[in-house]
């Protein structure tokens, strides 16, 4: 039996962002069933991935050391991370000795498709976003279009690409959720894990969480105001508590955070630790599961996502979830125990998605979709991948 090619996994960053948690989640379950991964991503100075690997698989980081874009306009920071990617990338992918690559977004597609690797890679898209700089429209396109073959978590996203014409073959695969860390029991590192919180203002009041940052496409700032009715309008939720966590991001989301603060205007919410609303900012990574446990419910009723993979992690740990009635999310929780709908554009209707969510009890197990949708599925069907593409046989793909 032949060896399983050595795969290198290419993220944007190494701060907790969806994709990079997806790479290295990806990784660890590759790695799991012994195939070799070398992860790569961009290390500005003072810069640490934010979790550690672990030891006894065969798994490790190369970080692609690089300054911290100097711009200020998105389009030439974008620009200038892919110069420097293109610039690094061809040492790395020699020295690592990888047989095959693969990029989990717009960034490394980019550079890949200027210095055409001899190596065969294939690229994930979880979304694809909407830009009104032509530069970022082509970055982006080249990204997908370049690679050998494109995957995507959600079977929304495999026919939209599908359809594209001149696309390359575009597979369908799985985001997954590690039940080791995401489960209703209580962790013994929670209390640890949330300390840092705990200083600066979290409290016994309940909380609604929401996981990403400010964005147009997380419907932000349509969040907030529903938030405020729910505080106004349900008995026992006038001390609720908004709390979004993480959103580090090279991309800049002006116009959300310009609609976000407006709102918090009009509500006359104040936002800050200790107050009605709180960003955080990025949490250390075992705070996640542990917000997810303290939480009353999980809000998501996002415009776009990928998959939405933070409802079923919610989901996992017993928290009942609001999520928008819209494709991704309509694929895989249909019918699921502890899911709230809402349609996204409307903030009655978002509104009421929570306040359905608040009156749920927990979950005192990780309902079945959970359990659907693991690692190592996931790995099995990369591996797949990986196999046919390393062999050149195009016409073996599905």
């Amino acid at each position: 039996m032949h060896e399983a090619p050595h795969v290198g996994l290419l993220m944007h960053s190494v701060l907790p962002r969806g994709g990079v948690v997806h790479a290295l989640e990806l990784g660890l379950a590759l790695a799991r069933l012994g195939i070799r991964v070398t992860v790569m991503a961009p290390l500005e100075p003072g810069q640490s991935l934010f979790r550690s690997l672990p030891e006894g698989l065969p798994i490790r980081f190369m970080p692609l050391r690089m300054a911290t874009p100097r711009s200020t306009a998105l389009a030439d920071q974008v620009g200038e991370r892919i110069d420097a990617l293109a610039r690094a990338l061809p040492a790395a992918i020699e020295a690592s000795g990888v047989d095959v690559l693969h990029a989990q977004d717009s960034l490394n597609g980019a550079a890949l498709a200027r210095i055409g690797p001899d190596l065969p890679w294939l690229r994930t898209v979880h979304h694809l976003d909407r830009f009104d700089d032509p530069r970022l429209a082509a970055w982006q396109d080249q990204a997908w279009r370049s690679a050998r073959v494109v995957c995507c978590v959600s079977d929304g996203w495999l026919r939209r690409l599908q359809t594209e014409p001149d696309a390359p073959p575009v597979l369908r695969v799985f985001n997954g959720v590690d039940l080791s860390r995401f489960s209703p029991a209580a962790s013994p590192s929670d209390d640890a894990a949330l300390a840092p919180l705990v200083a600066e203002g979290l409290d016994d009041a309940p909380l609604v969480l929401a996981v990403g940052g400010v964005e147009a496409r997380k419907n932000s700032a349509m969040l907030l105001r529903a938030f405020a009715r729910l505080r106004r309008e349900v008995p026992g939720a006038a001390r609720a508590r908004l709390i979004v966590v993480g959103g580090a991001s090279l991309l800049q989301h002006g116009a959300e955070q310009q609609r976000w603060q407006r709102a918090l205007h009009e509500e006359g919410l104040v936002e800050g630790p200790g107050q009605p609303v709180w960003r955080t900012g990025a949490v250390h990574d075992d705070a996640v599961p542990a917000l997810m446990r303290r939480a009353r419910l999980l809000a998501m009723p996002s415009l776009n996502e990928g998959f939405g993979l933070v409802a079923i992690e919610a989901l996992a740990c017993g928290t009942p979830v609001l999520v928008s009635r819209r494709a991704p999310f309509t694929e895989h929780l249909g019918g699921a125990e502890g899911v709230c709908w809402c349609d996204p554009e409307d903030v009655a209707s978002v509104a009421v998605g929570l306040a359905r969510a608040w009156a749920r009890p927990r979950l005192d197990h990780s309902p079945a979709v959970c359990h659907a949708h693991s690692w190592q599925r996931s790995a099995q069907a990369h591996a797949a991948i990986y196999e046919r593409i390393c062999e050149s046989l195009p016409t073996c793909l599905p």
